[in-house]
């Protein structure tokens, strides 16, 4: 199952388990039994500290838990974790093993003290970059508390439970039989759904810093970048973020990255935080901003406040906060949001196998995901409402030589369809003839490029008509001590390497505004 690289690599982390467990196996005699069994033989040949049992009795097959003695561990894969969750899957193999967890003392000790029985299911699938997360959190919850359960589910491998539960995106978490949440989510997130007063607390805490020389709004590559130039600096530096890694998160290949040939977006997330946190720099996760309170008066405290009730005081603020998947806005979309409408073809394609789908967008990403889900779906269907495609050429190349998809020109999209429960279709207008036509399908995936997040901002710094920050060339904002980086920003060209270039940029723009505001007359 395993190659021998990836055999000496697993090898090489398995030395570092230290309590012995159990791999317990539900298999029956199909080939993705077969497939299983093959991994988990390869595991155990690679530690002592690892039995192998295949006598389990487990409902859902194949699938295997991780048992050990004297633990009560409640931690079961069902599905082949290979893909994005092989990391989930070695994670688990060490914290079971005994292998102290990342988090911090804090986190750990809130996991240990909720109170009550957390009974988890998700729903991933292997081709989603935002499923690791909230699988991994999971996981190490239930190895930290008996009171807590998790079965990692690949929903590729049980459609039955995916039919049946009406699951269209990945990851979808349920606690107790109930929906809990889909989307990425950190371990943070998840302890804040389950108890309510730590944000409160959290916020408690926030309030008690002292103010910040440079205070980063945003933890994405800008964000990440700010940081970094302004703590080498040697001057008080603080990030509030809502989620460290920002839109790259959500990012599959990244193959432009100049030094860096190929990653994935949240690989290259955790890089950008590991970088940061080896400076001295106060990262504050889970901290949406919803307003900025200029200085008063000219050299005075800038005030950011927090959806948490939170507020932050900084001489110098940067405001680095991204963009978002922008939406059709048109009637049925969020209706039918998660259940058969999706901005993430690499995470939910696989849940539409077989299935009939569009997708909305002439550029690059529209293509791209044109293409990707034409290996999976049954038809794609790619509209958009230009006269025509606005993708490279080579891409163009590649869609037009799939005979499972459609192009259509000059279509905006009028209403999404359903049936109350799932999208059954869509309705676009001919823009040139003005006839409306009806497209029978189960999935409509959305690509119409990005959204700034600066809705907070209105009435504070000067935004275009686009919700864009102006900016001049030093990334200095029309409010004099803050500053801006990044897709939230008028700079051109929305990429990751530039948004790195300007964080830096607008770090030592911020640096230069402190130099010159305290310098004597």
């Amino acid at each position: 199952m395993l190659d021998e690289s990836l055999k000496t690599q697993l090898q090489a982390y398995l030395e570092r388990v230290t309590l012995p467990f159990e791999i317990v196996a539900s298999l029956d005699g199909s080939a993705k039994s077969q497939e299983m069994l093959g991994l988990l033989q390869d595991i155990q040949a690679l530690s002592d500290k690892i039995a192998l049992r295949t006598d389990g009795k487990d409902a859902r097959v194949p699938s295997f838990a991780l048992e050990r003695p004297g633990a009560d561990i409640s931690l079961r894969f069902a599905g082949i974790p290979m893909g994005h969750e092989f990391t989930s899957l070695v994670l688990a193999l060490l914290q079971v093993g005994g292998y102290p967890p990342k988090a911090s003392e804090d986190t750990i000790a809130q996991v240990k003290a909720l109170e009550g029985e957390y009974r988890f299911e998700t729903y991933f699938s292997l081709s989603c970059q935002n499923c690791p997360d909230i699988v991994q959190a999971l996981n190490l919850m239930a190895v930290l508390n008996p009171r807590v359960s998790h079965v990692a589910i690949d929903g590729a491998l049980f459609q039955d439970e995916v039919e049946k539960r009406q699951i269209m995106a990945v990851p979808t978490i349920y606690l107790n039989g109930e929906l809990f949440g889909q989307g990425r989510m950190e371990l943070e997130q998840i302890i804040a759904k389950l108890d309510t007063g730590a944000s409160a607390r959290e916020a408690e805490k926030l309030n008690a810093r002292e103010a910040f020389d440079v205070l980063v709004i945003g933890g994405g590559p800008a964000g990440a970048s700010a940081a970094i130039y302004a703590a080498r600096k040697g001057i008080r530096t603080g990030v509030a973020a809502e989620r460290f890694g920002g839109q790259v998160l959500d990012t599959m290949a990244i193959e432009n990255f100049i030094s860096v040939p190929e990653t994935e977006g949240p690989k290259l997330a955790r890089a950008l935080e590991e970088h940061v946190r080896q400076y001295e720099v106060d990262i504050m996760n889970l901290q949406r901003a919803v307003k900025l309170v200029p200085a008063a008066a000219k050299g005075g405290l800038h005030e950011v406040r927090f959806e948490s009730g939170a507020a932050l005081k900084a001489r110098t603020v940067i405001i680095a906060t991204g963009a978002r998947y922008r939406a059709l806005g048109v009637p049925g979309e969020q209706e039918y949001r998660t259940k058969g409408v999706a901005y993430c073809p690499h995470c939910d394609g696989p849940l539409f196998k077989g299935k009939r789908v569009a997708v909305i967008g002439g550029g690059n990403s529209g293509v791209e995901a044109a293409i990707d889900l034409a290996g999976v779906v049954a038809h794609v269907t790619l509209l958009t409402h230009g006269e025509a495609l606005r993708a490279d050429a080579v891409l163009q190349r590649k869609l037009h030589s799939l005979p499972n998809i459609t192009v259509l020109l000059n279509a905006p999209i009028a209403e999404v369809l359903g049936d109350g429960q799932k999208v059954n279709g869509l309705v676009y207008k001919d823009r040139l003839g003005g006839e409306a036509h009806r497209i029978e399908l189960e999935g409509v995936f959305v690509q119409i490029g990005l959204l700034p997040n600066t809705e907070w901002l209105k009435g504070s710094v000067e935004l275009t008509e686009r919700g864009e920050i102006i900016t001049d060339a030093h990334g200095a904002t029309t409010v004099p001590g803050v500053f801006a980086a990044g897709d939230a920003t008028t700079v051109p060209y929305k990429q990751i390497v530039i948004a790195v270039g300007e964080g830096a940029k607008a770090s030592l723009g911020a640096f230069d505004h402190l130099i010159r505001s305290s310098a004597p007359a």
